[in-house]
């Protein structure tokens, strides 16, 4: 594995380690209750976490198959998940989800910035580094 891959390698398995233990750190500290949603996207965002650490420890660049089935996946849950929260047209499809309702956000940052959006923007710098790495396999 070049340095190059090693180092987008490292900053995705950031990424999606910031993700997960904001995604802890909402739920667990603060007692935000996960909505159905958000809970797919933990689903895809957590494995990718060990995916990648065992990536870097074996030094197999194998291992962005994975990960960028995962952030496409995971990427547009989010992106529904905060169609629905921000659009109207989407909130009447909203699934009801268990305790918590798929439209109501706990945080609004700038009027844009909620958690699903955050999700978003995890599995979109993972799919990103993940894309570069496998274009980099493919030119050595």
């Amino acid at each position: 594995m070049n340095k190059t891959n090693e180092n987008l390698m490292v900053f995705a398995w950031g990424v999606a380690l910031v993700a997960t233990l904001g995604s802890l750190y909402f739920s667990e500290i603060l007692g935000y209750v996960p909505c159905k949603m958000c809970w797919f996207q933990r689903i895809l965002m957590y494995p990718m976490v060990v995916i990648l650490l065992i990536g870097i420890a074996i030094k197999d660049v194998k291992a962005v198959y994975y990960t960028i089935a995962l952030s496409i996946i995971g990427y547009l849950v989010s992106t529904y998940h905060y169609a629905i929260q921000k659009f109207e047209v989407f909130q009447q499809s909203a699934p009801t989800c268990g305790q918590v309702s798929c439209t109501g956000s706990y945080i609004n940052w700038l009027g844009f910035i909620t958690i699903p959006f955050l999700a978003g923007l995890a599995f979109l710098l993972i799919l990103v580094a993940s894309i570069l790495i496998w274009k980099n396999m493919k030119e050595e």
